[in-house]
């Protein structure tokens, strides 16, 4: 039988949590943009692998989304944005983290945590990040067109109509 579990965190819980993103950044400061987002993508592929609980599972999407929005070619992240992303990303990159990883089942608990917390912190980015990526699909989907084809500028121009309309 399932169950559900609530739990609320005020502000000064999610301070603590923002906090030890930033402990991350520092501790990883030697690590470059590239290696920082290949630690996250490791980390994805070992959260799918495992039989990591599906509140755990449900969750990775959004991280790959985080990837996504610093890694497609076609999105074009706002300068300013990129290095909270980064820093966000780096806290993925730590296996000793607040629950270390190879604790079963409960490793991944504080990274699905942190993933519903800089989620909230991302919400519009990510909201038009994945507005973009189906847009991409069904204009090439529609258009026969290939999926890299697809960029920016025309879904730019599509929101401006629905926005018109």
């Amino acid at each position: 039988m399932p169950m559900e579990i609530t739990i609320k965190l005020n502000d000064e819980d999610l301070d603590h949590f923002r906090s030890a993103v930033r402990r991350c950044r520092n501790a990883n400061s030697e690590l470059d943009d590239d290696t920082i987002i290949d630690h996250a993508r490791k980390l994805i592929r070992q959260i799918r692998q495992s039989d990591a609980p599906e509140y755990i599972l449900e969750r990775i999407g959004s991280l790959e989304t985080l990837v996504g929005l610093l890694t497609d070619p076609a999105w074009k992240i706002p300068p300013e944005d990129r290095p909270r992303v980064i820093e966000t990303l780096s806290y993925f990159a730590e296996s000793n983290d607040l629950i270390p990883d190879e604790i079963p089942g409960l490793g991944f608990l504080d990274d699905a945590f942190m993933i519903d917390i800089v989620c909230r912190d991302f919400e519009d980015e990510i909201e038009a990040y994945r507005d973009f990526c189906v847009y991409r699909v069904t204009e090439a989907q529609n258009s026969g067109k290939e999926l890299a084809d697809t960029d920016g500028p025309e879904w730019l121009e599509h929101r401006r109509r629905q926005l018109h309309l």
